[in-house]
């Protein structure tokens, strides 16, 4: 195991500076580019590896929600939640800003910033004039300036539609919600309804009549857009349902038990999300897992190479999921 030693003969430093460097004493006055030195150094000596943090000042949160929308889903609470604690983790200085802040109060001194959230064209366009260095979450709203760290949806889409399809469903349908665009206030198509749609027509299964979607990611939503799919398509609903997120799917559940619809014998329900509660609804809910822990970790990974290791380059990670198979299916 390397010794603070080892990493000073490697850097070139005194044992004095590399200790204090590692131990983020920040009443040592010392040039960046030895503070980089003596940690990349500690990084290939494997030195103290999960404790050798420096400490990233002046980072924003931006957290682009509303309290109804973080109330209305999970996901979005979960993710800010890990987002803070990783901050703390890795010695970073977290000050979060609010949709209801404005872009404009993000100062212009910032390092960098993780941001979660719709964002405009004009509130993109700020931060490009106050830095380069951010990380989007669950969005790709500027692939050109900015990294982003999102689940693979459309993948996962494809891979929904795949599972069904081994179990024998033909007559599959989607609920769903709408992408809100900030820059025209208008309702555009999701990105899940946009592949099923691509995927089922080209498997010659599109039927329009099972896609129902409207905006919102809630509870309701899901259960007045079921309860419109059932009056509507009565016994020919169809034998299968892809669900764009657990609180949608925890609405369509309590539509389908209401009017006495068996799952998953008459109707197969495959949500994404694996949220908390989708082991405890009735029946427990087959669905997505996307590790949140993983995505956040990421992003302020990316975050870490762009402020400490100077990368210049942008990069866009999609990541996976596995799906938890539960009683929702068969």
């Amino acid at each position: 195991m390397a010794t603070i030693k080892d990493v000073a003969t490697e850097a070139g430093f005194s044992i004095s500076t590399v200790s204090r460097v590692l131990n983020n004493d920040e009443s040592l006055s010392v040039p960046d580019e030895t503070r980089e030195k003596i940690f990349e150094v500690a990084d290939k000596l494997n030195y103290r590896k999960k404790t050798v943090r420096p400490k990233v000042k002046n980072i924003a949160f931006l957290y682009w929600l509303s309290d109804k929308e973080e109330l209305e889903d999970v996901y979005f609470k979960t993710m800010r939640l890990e987002v803070e604690k990783l901050a703390s983790k890795f010695n970073i200085e977290l000050t979060t800003y609010k949709i209801t802040d404005g872009i404009t109060k993000i100062p212009s001194e910032i390092e960098g910033f993780i941001a979660v959230g719709m964002f405009s064209d004009k509130e993109l366009e700020y931060l490009r004039g106050i830095t380069n260095n951010g990380v989007f979450l669950d969005t790709t709203p500027d692939p050109y300036h900015f990294d982003s760290v999102r689940p693979d949806l459309a993948l996962l889409t494809v891979q929904t539609v795949d599972f069904l399809l081994e179990k024998g469903h033909k007559e599959i349908g989607l609920i769903g919600g709408t992408y809100h665009n900030p820059n025209t206030d208008e309702d555009e198509m999701d990105i899940r309804e946009k592949i099923f749609r691509e995927y089922m027509s080209k498997k010659g299964l599109l039927r329009e009549e099972f896609i129902f979607c409207h905006r919102g990611f809630s509870v309701e939503n899901g259960y007045y857009l079921m309860s419109k799919a059932i009056e509507q398509l009565g016994e020919q609903l169809p034998t299968a349902f892809f669900i764009a997120a657990d609180p949608i799917a925890v609405g369509c559940l309590q539509a389908l038990n209401e009017h006495g619809i068996s799952i998953p014998n008459r109707v197969s329900v495959v949500s994404i999300n694996n949220t908390s509660v989708a082991k405890y609804v009735s029946p427990p809910l087959t669905t997505y897992h996307i590790d949140l822990r993983e995505m956040c970790k990421n992003a302020i990974e990316l975050l870490l190479e762009q402020i400490i290791g100077k990368r210049k380059i942008v990069k866009t990670l999609y990541l996976g999921a596995e799906l938890i198979i539960r009683k929702s299916t068969n």
